[in-house]
């Protein structure tokens, strides 16, 4: 007897419909699964053998075969546990009388019968939906996942024989209650707060400058005056992901196993600091199965990168193509895969190797051929690749005692905010949704200057030897700071705090 159910793979950040087809034929009893699986699909013969028996049904006598079509496509993870369970069933006559070639199935079994989350459910369930199936049959642990995904009936299950029960007609499994995206962001939370950075004026402006525009910033300072804190307080006033954003960036964490069983779609942008002994696997991705790396996990977040110059060079300079591109091929023997990777990179570092190089409170003890080393180990592309470079001091004991209250990250949010609205609405035919985004041809569009501005920052160009691309990065700082103070035309002023924030290229690395 011939069964047939539907099942998904995942290939990239996509999904692919999976005929799950089980044929029960006579001879020596024996479960053998065909179609390109890969180690873990081949061990759900074990599990779904368990999970039969233990669930209180029979494992037919019989040779069985598990096709899983199309079959030149690697089927990988254990989410077909429970379309092959169901259709064995099916085989067997324990299931008569159905067509769930429209239903799509997914499950991890244990070998008591009760069903583990898997991950890329999201994906999946998207990709499905695109197809036109309607019905979801998915364990209980990621029904909240695809909760906002309209037009469906989402039917979270605990256990094997509590699916089948409810194909049976005997007890159904109630339809998952659909949310609205809405929901979902008003329960955000800032996680660190900016009323409690004191002092910080210069930092605190250049990091909601980097919020407003989208810009990649570097913090260079002493041990302890609060880089790291900074740049945690940056998804507290960045504005929550969008609807479409926010399948985009649950996707690829659902695809790494990074979502919590029972977790919804992210709203809150996400920020993802890897060590600084990250390879390049884990940074750009990779692995048998290409999983999406950091920059990939960063994608409409924060990237940030503390202690940039420890990390490996190999490692940094990977990130020139993501930073330019915003998205990454991931290339391996069984899979390719290419991952959206468009991001802020936070970075912060040290002036020194000891670390107080230009402290006004510890003398530093590096020499000067130590603390160029230490330098040179940020190359210049990725230099041009930062719009924003300022410099942390400590903040005096006085001013923290004495310092009155600092806006909170509500105030500073909702300055951004209005800024980020109002580039989403200029560049809403254009593909882009910030001004870090603008390409050249964009830029000479939307970034008009008065002619002193023009002339200022030429001349800033000869004097700091920048090169083409840092010349368009503070363009589009400029366009930045000008949308912050309301002007449609850059002016000097726009145009010279934009180039204050590249004057660390010649104090560190051009002096």
């Amino acid at each position: 007897m011939l069964a047939r159910t539907l099942g998904y793979g995942l290939s990239g950040v996509s999904g692919f419909a999976v005929k799950v087809e089980v044929y029960a034929a006579t001879g020596m009893p024996a479960l053998e699964i065909i179609g390109l699986p890969d180690a873990s699909v081949k061990e759900s013969r074990d599990r779904v053998s368990a999970a039969i028996v233990n669930s209180g049904f029979t494992m037919p006598i019989s040779r069985l075969t598990v096709n899983l079509a199309p079959a030149d496509q690697r089927k990988e993870g254990p989410a077909f546990d429970l379309p092959i369970a169901i259709s064995i069933l099916m085989a067997s006559g324990q299931l008569e009388g159905m067509d769930l070639t429209q239903t799509l199935m997914l499950g991890e079994l244990s070998l008591d019968g009760s069903l583990h989350p898997v991950r890329g459910a999201l994906p999946m369930v998207i990709s499905a939906s695109e197809q036109g199936i309607v019905d979801i049959i998915l364990p209980e642990g990621n029904a909240e996942e695809v909760a906002c995904i309209q037009g469906l009936r989402v039917y979270p299950a605990s256990s094997l024989r509590q699916v089948v029960n409810h194909l049976k007609g005997r007890e159904s499994i109630p339809v998952q209650q659909q949310r609205q995206y809405s929901d979902v962001v008003s329960a955000v939370k800032c996680a660190v707060d900016m009323a409690q950075v004191q002092g910080q004026v210069g930092a605190r402006r250049a990091l909601e400058v980097a919020a407003s525009g989208g810009h990649n910033l570097l913090m260079v300072g002493t041990p302890g005056s609060g880089k790291t804190m900074l740049a945690r307080c940056l998804p507290g006033i960045l504005p929550p992901l969008t609807f479409s954003e926010s399948l985009e960036t649950t996707r690829i964490h659902s695809i790494a196993g990074r979502l919590a069983p029972g977790t919804g779609l992210m709203a809150e942008r996400p920020f993802c600091a890897p060590h600084h002994s990250a390879s390049v696997a884990s940074m750009i991705g990779g692995g048998s199965n290409a999983k999406p790396g950091e920059v990939s996990l960063a994608h409409n977040g924060v990237l940030f990168l503390d202690e940039l110059p420890e990390f490996s060079r190999n490692t940094l300079e990977a990130l020139r193509q993501p930073l330019e591109d915003g998205v990454v091929s991931v290339t391996r023997i069984h899979n390719q895969a290419q991952y959206q990777s468009s991001f802020m990179m936070v970075a912060s570092m040290n002036p020194c190797p000891c670390g107080f190089y230009g402290s006004k409170t510890k003398k530093c003890r590096c020499s000067a051929k130590d603390i160029r080393r230490y330098l040179d180990r940020i190359s210049g592309p990725l230099l041009d690749r930062i719009d924003i470079q300022v410099e942390v001091d400590a903040v005096p004991v006085k001013e923290i005692s004495e310092g009155g209250a600092a806006e909170s990250s509500a105030e500073v949010g909702a300055r951004v905010r209005k800024v980020r609205e109002l580039q989403q609405a200029r560049y809403a035919q254009d593909g882009i949704h910030c001004n870090a985004q603008l390409d050249a041809g964009l830029s000479k569009k939307y970034c008009p200057m008065t002619p002193e501005a023009t002339a200022l920052l030429h001349m800033a160009v000869e004097r700091m030897g920048m090169s083409m691309r840092a010349y368009g990065r503070v363009v589009k700082v400029a366009r930045t700071i000008a949308d912050m103070d309301g002007a449609d035309i850059i002016g000097t002023t726009h145009v010279a705090e934009a180039i204050q924030y590249r004057e660390l290229d010649g104090k560190y690395w051009k002096g």
